[in-house]
């Protein structure tokens, strides 16, 4: 593990000193022949593998002043670099470098009147800024992501993981070196100095894109603060909506699975919409399910009428993410009232329509105004691994440049190329 290194108290210069460097390398990466992008990858995960106890030394420095800062378990447990997570980042590191590569990919090549061809070409965005907490393991799948899809990246992780990313760093920068890329390609902060984040935000000649990855506090202080485009997504009020025409046996196991397969993720089921035509049937089905699995259920007053000993939903329950086992409950006419209330309350992530009338699922897939929109399917689909992207680096809320899992493709952006034989412009 390599040293601690000076602190640095000119906050702007060094992060100026990152920005260029993070530029210049960006270059050589986008010019990089796939090969070499993946033996980067596959010597990472070696390295990795080969300084395990090394990271655990240094993870174990974190979790001795978590502890002593009071983290709660929770938090404690997401910090930890268990042996079996160690591997895991080296194993992330390994599907990465197996994914098609998109860098240079050609598309719609088609001749114009005039002679020549027009298409375009897949390229890298440039340099990617990553902003997030807790968790050490982001650091690698970070890095790799963004050096497959021909980008070099900032990486700013929170200071209770310090010493951790400082030593997958050095990780990373030894593969990097090993296939000959610059280790600026991958760079992480070294300083745990709040202003570091701040003049990431501003610096818009070095940095291409930023993506916060945390809670809602950070991604609302990026999204407000940063002159850089940011990729983000601040809530996931996700919904279910049980309509009229529902499959019994679907509609069970979907609403159990969206909200009960875990719940402290962005693609949980907060709120469970149930047609009225089928909510005398279905909610003391769903109610027994739900009380085994402990969750805490909140409903409208057309629910109450069904459940008479739930508590009461709040207008703000409608639009609560509880990352918890808590479940708001709301009785609808119907399929347009279904898709007013994800349109009015729902944060545009993952929503979800139960039935068997192919109509309404045409209907819904095209009205409801989300990243990701389903029919018969769990919310908890909405992942990039689910999705055939292989990993993401986060999921994306809005409508440029990138929308849902981002994955390599995401990471890219296209441009025009034009083909000719010593054309001109007539």
């Amino acid at each position: 593990m390599s040293a601690q290194p000076e602190f640095k108290t000119d906050i702007p210069a060094y992060m100026e000193g990152v920005g260029v460097a993070a530029r210049a390398a960006s270059r050589v990466v986008a010019a990089s022949p796939t090969a070499q992008r993946d033996a980067a990858l596959l010597a990472m995960a070696d390295t990795i593998v080969a300084r395990a106890e090394s990271l655990k030394s240094a993870n174990a420095l974190d979790l001795a002043a978590g502890r002593a800062n009071g983290l709660d378990d929770a938090l404690l447990d997401r910090l930890e670099l268990t042996e079996a997570r160690i591997e895991g980042m080296a194993e992330g590191l390994r599907q990465i470098a197996t994914l098609p590569d998109p860098v240079g990919q050609i598309s719609d090549m088609a001749y114009r009147p005039s002679g020549i061809q027009v298409g375009r070409m897949r390229v890298p965005l440039g340099v990617i800024g990553i902003i997030y907490e807790s968790r050490p393991n982001v650091t690698a799948d970070a890095a790799g992501l963004c050096l497959k899809s021909g980008n070099a990246c900032i990486l700013r992780g929170g200071s209770e993981a310090i010493h951790s990313n400082r030593a997958i760093a050095d990780c990373i920068r030894a593969g990097l070196a090993e296939a000959g890329l610059p280790e600026a390609a991958v760079q992480v902060i070294e300083t745990t100095d709040r202003a570091a984040v701040g003049e990431l935000l501003k610096m818009e000649d070095y940095v291409d894109v930023i993506v916060p990855r945390g809670g809602k506090g950070l991604i609302e202080r990026v999204s407000r603060e940063s002159r850089v485009p940011v990729i983000k997504h601040l809530d996931g009020i996700c919904h279910v909506y049980l309509d009229a025409a529902a499959d019994e046996q679907k509609a069970l196991d979907i609403a159990l699975n969206a909200k009960t397969h875990r719940y402290g993720v962005c693609n949980a089921m907060e709120t469970l919409l149930v047609d009225a035509d089928v909510a005398a049937a279905l909610l003391p089905k769903l109610k027994a399910l739900y009380d085994e699995k402990g969750v805490e259920l909140r409903g409208c007053d057309r629910t109450r009428a069904i459940l008479a000993d739930i508590a009461a939903a709040s207008d703000e329950d409608w639009n609560t993410e509880y990352l918890a086992p808590i479940l708001s409950i709301r009785v609808i006419d119907g399929l347009e009232a279904a898709i007013d209330h994800i349109n009015t309350h729902g944060s545009h992530h993952t929503d979800a329509i139960v039935t068997e009338d192919y109509s309404r699922a045409r209907a819904f897939l095209r009205d409801v105004d989300s990243s990701s929109v389903m029919v018969n399917a769990s919310t908890r689909f909405a992942d990039g691994f689910e999705y055939g992207l292989g990993a993401e680096i986060g999921i994306s809320t809005d409508k440029l440049h990138a929308r849902g899992p981002v994955g390599l493709e995401g990471l890219t952006t296209l441009k025009y190329i034009v083909l000719g034989d010593g054309h001109v412009r007539q």
